[in-house]
């Protein structure tokens, strides 16, 4: 019998899943945003208002990258899964990375990289969004 406060062993196993899924993400959009100039300055951001996934910069912007993974498409493309309520977090916790890092004049925008991934886990496609967040 379980007692309060233990978790449900599934519910466990699936939540690991799902987070070495983000982690593959992750370093798969890493890999191509360097291999497109880009440096990368955070993984992982996180503060009181959230996280942002990776927070880079080209020669010209300052940019927070959401990246979204998807294994198959039961549960729609990605990119689907940034919502207005997930939009208006990544602009919180953006607005506080500038404040404290005193860049809040510098430009910058937000990215979303969409990876979709094989049932069996291998790449098999690579969206990214530029500007796909606003204030």
């Amino acid at each position: 019998m379980k007692r309060p406060g233990e978790s449900n062993p599934k519910n466990v196993t699936k939540q690991v899943a799902r987070q070495g899924l983000g982690r593959t993400g992750e370093r798969l959009a890493a890999e191509e945003l360097m291999r497109r100039g880009c440096r990368i300055l955070e993984r992982n951001f996180r503060c009181g208002y959230g996280e942002i996934d990776l927070i880079a910069e080209d020669e010209h912007d300052l940019i927070f990258v959401e990246v979204k993974t998807r294994r198959g498409n039961a549960y729609g493309l990605p990119e689907e899964a940034v919502t207005i309520r997930k939009q208006r977090k990544i602009i919180q916790v953006a607005s506080y990375y500038l404040d404290v890092h005193a860049c809040s004049e510098r430009s910058w925008r937000i990215d979303v990289v969409a990876v979709q991934l094989s049932k069996g886990g291998k790449p098999e496609g690579m969206r990214i969004y530029q500007h796909a967040v606003t204030e």
